[in-house]
């Protein structure tokens, strides 16, 4: 029985005319992307995924919540690595239709002096004991608009800073709009996941007809997810006088001041509770925008999504009632080693299977297989390993095959030149160190090697990464991290039990530059003195941390307690019985 917050102890018929009338939902969940489907290209990295699995672990819960997202017709672009290993991007089509269900309704948004006509498709997000959180993907692309502005729902971070304000306009005006045409009065809290749909601000000052910015503030949760600055949208007033309407604009200059503004000045400013996405981040973002109010709230993954089916079953076994409440995975400690090795053997199998299937390229089940995928910007550092080619090749010659994948944004030329070098550098130590690229990264190929895999690399420049959740995935599937200790591995890592970390303990909390070279030769060392020795000549100690990931990871780091901390500190919900 899911653990429901508000609905555990009604009558059944309350509860189904609860579900069902929008007056009942109280959060509505705003993110630029979200992660419902792999086959649903609404989403492009970690943001998205992390936004599916909060609304997936809201149904699970019983939470009063609706998501707003945007519909992409193209998606964020399908990958195609070339000969020479450069990337090409395409659109990524697909039918909403074999998906989702179109509603009626409709709103409009004014952009450039004429309205631009908004629908939205629904997906309802199912939990485990059938409670549904529906979410709304707002769509341009009908009958009725100019071309250009069918465009404007068509591609996931695409075109240019134009573009993006008017998709954001979109985002919160429209977004919000829409849920009061959808029959949803009663919204207390929205929770910009980051500031993309921060005009939603604006669009509430508009209904209470006065510019009561402290009410806003009781309605708005802001979490960010960047530690850098140039990941920050800055718009400039020419801009936005140009698209929006001279009220809004004159409202952003009067609440955000006269140089220019980004999404994120309003969601510091005009949120009553301002979060981070792990210990690590809250610092790094207090002195980016000195705000020591930021408190942090650390990610987790759905547990249930993303353990695979033989871990599934062990857990069902041995620590029932984990998937409602995956703090129960602490019993993972007691697991049976041989059971434990046979589930993770499977899931292994299923990978090589699918690269088979891919590639064309047999690898060996026995060898240690090490697993890196995510978005290939620069500063995630794929190419960390190869820092020094030779070193690598006379470690793991025999010892080590990589998968890798991930996609570079279409206009990071540096991230593309990363990806292509690596694809080389492959082709020239294949046979001794293969090293296989897996095209088109999504939910499915994620869920497959964060169980496939042996161990985990996540190679990021400290302190550049906010959280990173696909080692939350692994170790749900008992695969160990082998990380620079940034983000949420500073709070997972504990060496030699839940894994390992590259490169020295982070002590700074501003962004500064160190020496690389650092990280490189502690992976070669720790590479060749631990990871390699403890897999083949110590297995039962390999097990033995397997389950200490699961037991000491996975157990916290899931969405179910992330849920559960926005609720308390940022909802104003209190869960009964937990």
């Amino acid at each position: 029985m899911a653990l429901m917050c508000y609905h555990e102890n009604i009558g059944e018929s309350l509860r189904d005319m609860m579900e069902h009338n929008p007056a009942f939902r109280s959060i509505a969940y705003f993110s630029m992307e979200i992660g419902l489907e792999s086959d649903i290209p609404t989403y492009a990295g970690g943001l998205g995924i992390l936004a599916g699995d909060i609304l997936r672990s809201a149904a699970d819960l019983g939470l009063p919540m609706v998501g707003v997202t945007l519909l992409y017709r193209q998606g964020y672009f399908h990958q195609i690595i070339d000969e020479n290993g450069w990337q090409l991007s395409k659109p990524q089509e697909w039918n909403p239709e074999d998906k989702l269900e179109l509603l009626p309704n409709e709103v409009a948004v004014n952009i450039e002096g004429r309205p631009v006509r908004v629908r939205t498709w629904c997906y309802e997000v199912m939990g485990r004991s059938g409670y549904h959180v529906p979410v709304y993907l707002l769509d341009t692309d009908f009958d009725g608009n100019a071309q250009e502005d069918r465009k404007l729902t068509g591609v996931l971070y695409g075109g240019d800073l134009k573009y993006r304000l008017c998709q954001e306009m979109i985002l919160g005006i429209g977004g919000l709009r829409m849920l009061r045409d959808l029959g949803y009065s009663n919204i207390r809290t929205f929770h910009l996941n980051e500031g993309h749909a921060g005009f939603l601000t604006l669009e509430l000052i508009r209904e209470l007809g006065f510019e009561d910015y402290d009410r806003i503030r009781e309605q708005l949760v802001f979490t960010t997810h960047t530690p850098v600055p140039a990941g920050i949208d800055h718009f400039p007033y020419e801009l936005i006088e140009r698209v929006m309407s001279p009220t809004f604009a004159q409202y952003l200059r009067h609440m955000v001041g006269p140089d220019g503004m980004s999404m994120v000045d309003i969601g510091l400013r005009y949120s009553h509770l301002k979060n981070a996405v792990s210990k690590k981040h809250a610092e790094v973002s207090r002195n980016l925008f000195n705000d020591d109010s930021i408190i942090p709230i650390s990610n987790g993954v759905h547990s249930h999504t993303w353990t695979c089916s033989g871990f599934k079953k062990l857990f069902d076994e041995y620590a029932p009632g984990w998937a409602n409440d995956p703090g129960r995975l602490v019993l993972a400690l007691k697991l049976p080693d041989e059971e434990v090795w046979r589930a993770h053997q499977a899931a292994k199998m299923r990978l090589l299977a699918r690269i088979l299937e891919d590639k064309g390229e047999e690898l060996d089940p026995e060898k240690l297989t090490i697993g890196f995928a995510r978005r290939f910007a620069t500063y995630k550092r794929a190419d960390l390993m190869l820092k020094d080619v030779k070193r690598l090749v006379d470690i793991c010659s025999g010892q080590v095959q990589f998968v890798l994948s991930g996609k570079a944004h279409p206009n990071d030329e540096e991230g593309k030149a990363m990806l292509q070098r690596i694809y080389q550098v492959a082709k020239e130590i294949k046979t001794v160190v293969p090293i296989i690229f897996l095209e088109n990264y999504d939910m499915e190929l994620a869920h497959l090697m964060t169980s496939g895999c042996d161990l985990w690399f996540n190679t990021p420049l400290r302190p550049r990464e906010a959280s990173g959740t696909s080692g939350m995935k692994a170790a749900h599937n008992g695969v160990l991290n082998f990380s620079t200790l940034d983000g949420w591995w500073i709070e997972g890592w504990i060496e030699d039990a839940t894994g390992w970390a590259i490169g020295p303990e982070p002590n700074e909390a501003q962004i500064i530059d160190y020496d690389e070279s650092q990280d490189a030769m502690a992976l070669y060392m720790k590479l060749e003195d631990k990871v390699i020795p403890t897999y083949y000549r110590r297995r039962e100690r390999w097990v033995s941390m397997m389950k200490q990931a699961i037991a000491l990871n996975a157990s916290y780091f899931n969405s179910h307690r992330t849920l559960k901390e926005y609720c308390e500190k940022a909802y104003g919900i209190a869960f009964r019985g937990l």
